[in-house]
C-alpha cells in the first residue's frame, strides 16, 4: 500500500489514560462563522445550483482545497490522481479547465482565509480534503457545490441529509469507517503478546475523531484493554505524544486517519521506534514508511472518483442528488522489517491474509 516537511507553527498536545472520556469539542460554530464571513468580506446571495452548470464556451474553474501541504498532496499522489481523473474525462488544465489550488499546510489557523479566498473566486465546484476545510466551507457557502474526498461521516457532521440523497451542496466520497479502528485494535492484540495498554493518537480539530474514539473505547473495554490518549496537531506534539506513550508503557499505538498525520508517516515511525512501539493506522502509506500495520481503503481511488462528481456537476447535476460513495474494499499491509526490529512475530494466518507484505 501506500513526509512531508511542512512544519505547522502551532499545535497542541494533551494526554490521558482513560476508559470512557472523549476529547472536548471545539469552540462554538457561531464565532467561527463570524470570523469566516469577516474574512470573506461580503455576504453572497444564494444562487440556484443550475447557475453552476458549465456554460457553452466557458472554461470551468475548479477549486482544490487541501488541509495538508502541496508537497504532501503531490508525494501521496492525491493531486495528480484528481488531475488525471479529470483528464480521462476530457478535461485538460490550461486548455479547457482551470484549477485553483489552495493548501493549508496542516495549519488550522489558515483554513478560514483559504476557504474565504476560494469562495470569492466563485468556482463551479470545490474539491475539498480535510474536516477543517469542510466545516469552513459549510460556513461560507451553501450554493457552490462541494465534493468531499476523505474523512467525516457527512450525515453525522451535518453536510448531508442522507448518504443516498445528500440534499444540500455537499457530495462526494468518504472513507469514514469507525469500525476499522476496533479492527486495528484486534490486529494489535494479534501481533503484540499480552497487550493491555494501547495508545491512540488523534487530531484535536478532526471532527470525526470523537465518534471514532468512543466506539474504539467500547471495544477496548470489552476486551480489557486500556486506552492511553494523546492529541497532536504539530510536529513537536507528535514527539511529545510518543514520549508519553513510552512513560505509560504503551506497546502499540493506533494512529487515527487525518490529513495532517498523513503528511508525517516517517516521523511517526521514527518516534515510535525509539520506545519500540508498534504503530497501526488506516492510512495506507504508513506501512511503506516503516510503520507496522495498515488496514484501510486506497484513498487515491477517491481522488480519481472525485473527478466523476465534478464532471457530472459541470454537466448540470445537482450535488444534492449525487449519492455519497464509500469504499468497497480495505487493504491489509504488513511491514516485516519493522516487526523484526520490534521483536514481534507476525502469525502465519495474518501473513496469508495480507494484501501486501513489505
Amino acid at each position: 500500500m501506500k513526509r512531508d516537511p511542512g512544519h505547522p507553527d502551532a499545535g497542541s498536545h494533551r494526554s490521558r489514560a482513560t476508559d470512557a472520556v472523549a476529547p472536548s469539542q471545539a469552540c462554538s460554530e457561531r464565532s467561527t462563522r463570524r470570523r469566516l464571513l469577516a474574512a470573506l468580506g461580503v455576504v453572497a446571495f444564494p444562487l440556484p445550483f443550475a447557475a453552476y452548470a458549465q456554460q457553452p464556451g466557458r472554461t470551468p474553474r475548479i477549486g482544490f482545497l487541501y488541509f495538508g501541504s502541496r508537497q504532501s498532496a503531490m508525494e501521496a499522489g492525491r493531486y495528480n490522481a484528481f488531475v488525471n481523473g479529470m483528464r480521462d474525462l476530457g478535461y485538460t488544465e490550461g486548455k479547457n479547465l482551470m484549477i485553483e489550488a489552495r493548501f493549508a499546510d496542516g495549519k488550522p489557523d489558515r483554513v478560514s482565509a483559504l476557504a474565504a479566498d476560494l469562495v470569492k473566486l466563485n468556482p463551479d465546484v470545490i474539491v475539498a480534503t480535510g474536516s477543517p476545510m469542510y466545516r469552513a466551507l459549510q460556513l461560507v457557502t451553501n450554493t457552490i457545490p462541494i465534493v468531499l474526498t476523505v474523512g467525516v461521516d457527512p450525515v453525522a457532521s451535518g453536510y448531508a441529509a442522507s448518504m443516498a440523497k445528500p440534499g444540500r451542496n455537499f457530495t462526494g466520497l468518504t472513507d469514514t469507517a469507525a469500525d476499522l479502528n476496533p479492527k486495528l485494535l484486534e490486529l494489535a492484540m494479534t501481533v503484540v503478546p499480552k497487550l493491555t495498554r494501547v495508545g491512540v493518537l488523534i487530531h484535536p480539530d478532526n471532527e470525526s475523531h470523537p465518534q471514532q474514539l468512543a466506539k474504539l473505547m467500547l471495544t477496548a473495554q470489552k476486551v480489557g484493554v486500556q486506552i492511553v490518549l494523546a492529541e497532536a496537531s504539530a510536529l513537536p506534539a507528535i514527539e511529545a505524544a510518543f514520549g508519553m506513550f513510552a512513560r505509560e508503557r504503551v506497546r502499540a499505538v493506533i494512529i487515527f486517519s487525518d490529513t495532517f498525520f498523513a503528511q508525517q508517516p516517517r516521523q511517526i515511525a521514527d518516534e515510535a521506534a525509539k520506545p519500540r512501539v508498534a504503530t497501526l493506522s488506516r492510512i495506507t502509506r504508513f506501512a511503506e514508511a516503516c510503520n507496522l500495520i495498515t488496514y484501510g481503503a486506497e484513498l487515491l481511488d477517491n481522488f480519481r472518483r472525485a473527478a466523476t462528481y465534478v464532471d457530472k456537476i459541470l454537466k448540470g447535476a445537482k450535488p444534492g442528488d449525487l449519492p455519497f460513495e464509500q469504499p468497497t474494499r480495505y487493504y491489509l499491509t504488513l511491514n516485516l522489517k519493522t516487526a523484526r526490529a520490534l521483536g514481534l512475530t507476525i502469525p502465519q494466518s495474518l501473513l496469508i491474509s495480507a494484501d501486501k507484505v513489505i
